[in-house]
């Protein structure tokens, strides 16, 4: 049985934002996860997302399959993906639904996909409410991950990552009925997110399990508790790759719990022409930098093409 992680705990309405920062850095070196409070997202806000979720993810698939996935927009089934290249599973043991930027770019207009208002009359209202919340948040931790590398607290808003961020929304429903195999079943395979930063909203039900080393063959695994109201944030692998490694971008995987689980992930990614390099705090002449220069957009492309196969 896998132990509990006692995951460093940050107050974003604290006063003293140099603590703060120095808090986030401690856990992004160590765990590359952390807990994040006060964060100003309200709880009504909270409940109303995951009631909303609960009743699309209830309607027939026939229903649900009308607005499958389109532009990563959307919907996807069961076993649709596999985030663990390894494993030899079917497909991850979960359902979701993707909403994107909500003002997308000129030649991108309208991309995300809606359930009928007369089905869910508040649906699109409320994920809306909740995304603007979430990306407001995480604008407020950026400013906070920046100070914590030793960066202008604005660093990320003038490198222009922050101008018209690639932020999308993905709501996951984790069936509580599992069918008996040989193979192990996951509701999400072993894996590390592929961009910036992620903050992530559960129903309180277990499941969220770390691993701190991923370069270690044998793998140990730790339960992720949950905290009410937190956000439990972590660092991709694409902040990981911008410093050089000194932040960790640490597996995780989500274990069946044996009853239904809902969460909502809020994936805060750069702008797409946002060039992602190594940050001159985090190399030099002994720690030179590890990966060459990348577009934000051109690298998570490629990462959701050997998630997806296309």
């Amino acid at each position: 049985m896998a132990t509990a992680l006692k995951l460093p705990i940050i107050d974003l309405s604290s006063p003293d934002r140099l603590s703060s920062a120095a808090s986030i850095r401690q856990a992004c070196i160590e765990y590359g996860f952390f807990y994040l409070v006060n964060h100003g997202v309200k709880e009504e806000l909270l409940t109303k997302v995951l009631e909303e979720s609960k009743k699309f993810f209830s309607v027939p698939l026939e229903e649900k399959m009308k607005l499958a996935r389109k532009e990563h927009r959307g919907y996807t089934p069961l076993y649709a993906e596999i985030l663990d290249p390894s494993s030899n599973s079917k497909g991850d043991l979960k359902e979701s639904y993707y909403i994107g930027p909500l003002e997308d770019s000129l030649h991108q207009k309208h991309l995300n996909q809606w359930p009928p208002e007369d089905m869910m009359p508040s649906w699109k209202s409320t994920m809306e409410s909740y995304y603007r919340e979430v990306e407001s948040v995480g604008r407020k931790l950026l400013s906070l991950i920046a100070m914590s590398l030793n960066l202008e607290n604005d660093f990320f808003e003038k490198i222009g990552a922050l101008n018209k961020p690639s932020a999308f929304l993905r709501l996951l429903h984790y069936p509580g009925e599992v069918m008996i195999s040989k193979e192990e079943i996951c509701g999400a395979s072993a894996h590390s997110d592929y961009g910036m930063v992620t903050l992530l909203a559960t129903d309180g039900v277990p499941g969220l399990q770390v691993c701190r080393d991923k370069d270690n063959h044998q793998r140990c695994w730790e339960d992720v508790p949950h905290i009410n109201g937190a956000f439990i944030v972590n660092i991709g692998d694409m902040m990981e790759r911008w410093t050089n490694c000194l932040f960790r971008s640490a597996l995780h995987r989500v274990m069946p719990a044996g009853q239904e689980r809902f969460s909502m992930a809020f994936f805060f990614d750069p702008n797409e022409d946002c060039v992602v390099e190594c940050l001159k705090s985090c190399c030099s002449d002994l720690f030179p930098p590890r990966f060459p220069p990348i577009r934000s957009g051109e690298y998570i492309r490629e990462r959701l093409r050997l998630t997806y196969g296309a």
